[in-house]
C-alpha cells in the first residue's frame, strides 16, 4: 500500500472515528464522513462497502484482542486439573483484568466505540456475549468443585448472569471514562474484591 493510499484510509478511519463517537453508529452520517475526510463517496466504496463495514474495520482488532484474552483466561482455567483449580481461583481472572485496563487505557477512543457506540451493529452485544461465557465457565467450575465434594448450593443461571453482568459494566464503566490507569486499576481491584466476597457468601463455607 503506498503512503497516498493509506494516507487516505487513515482520513477516513479518523473522521469516523470522530462521528461515531460524537453520534453513535446510527447517529452517525456517513456523507459527513465523507466530507470530512475530504474524499468523494466514490473513493469510500473504493475501501469499505458499509457504513458497517468501516465501523467494523475500526473496533474488530480492539474486540478480537479483549475477547480473545478473555478466553485464553477462562480455558486456561477451566483445562488445570480439577483437584488444582480451587488453588488457581481468581489468579487468572486477575490478570486477565489487569491486561484488559491497560488494553483499554492505550486504546480508549476505539474501545469507546465498541462498548458504547455500537447499537445497530453486529457489536452491540458485545459485553452480554462476554459475561454469557463468564457464566457459562461460572457453572462448570461450580460443577468441579461439587465433584471435589464441596456442597455448593444450586444458583439459578439468570442470577449468575446478573452477577457477571454487573460485574463487568463496572469493570468497563472504570475505564471508559478517561479515568487514569492506576486508579482504575485500583479500582477493579476492589471491584473484584467485592464480586469474589459476594460469589464464596453465596457458594457456602
Amino acid at each position: 500500500m503506498d503512503e497516498n493510499t493509506l494516507s487516505t484510509l487513515e482520513r477516513i478511519q479518523q473522521a469516523a472515528l470522530d462521528e461515531f463517537s460524537e453520534k453513535g453508529f446510527l447517529g452517525a452520517s456517513l456523507r459527513q464522513i465523507v466530507k470530512n475526510a475530504g474524499v468523494t463517496t466514490g473513493a469510500f466504496y473504493g475501501y469499505f462497502s458499509s457504513k458497517e463495514a468501516l465501523f467494523a474495520s475500526i473496533v474488530e482488532p480492539h474486540a478480537a484482542a479483549l475477547m480473545g484474552r478473555f478466553m485464553e483466561a477462562q480455558t486456561s482455567f477451566a483445562e488445570l486439573p480439577e483437584e488444582q483449580q480451587p488453588d488457581h481461583m481468581g489468579v487468572e481472572s486477575s490478570d486477565c483484568v489487569h491486561w484488559m485496563v491497560d488494553y483499554i487505557c492505550r486504546h480508549r477512543e476505539p474501545v469507546k466505540l465498541l462498548l458504547c457506540r455500537s447499537e445497530g451493529t453486529s457489536y452491540e452485544h458485545f459485553v452480554h456475549n462476554m459475561v454469557e461465557v463468564e457464566v457459562e465457565y461460572t457453572l462448570k467450575y461450580m460443577d468441579v468443585l461439587r465433584r471435589l465434594g464441596r456442597d455448593i448450593p444450586e444458583l439459578d443461571e439468570q442470577m449468575c448472569h446478573i452477577i457477571a453482568s454487573g460485574m463487568f459494566n463496572g469493570i468497563f464503566e472504570i475505564v471508559i471514562h478517561d479515568m487514569p490507569e492506576g486508579r482504575a486499576l485500583r479500582y477493579v481491584d476492589q471491584l473484584r474484591d467485592f464480586y469474589t466476597a459476594g460469589w464464596l457468601k453465596l457458594m457456602g463455607p
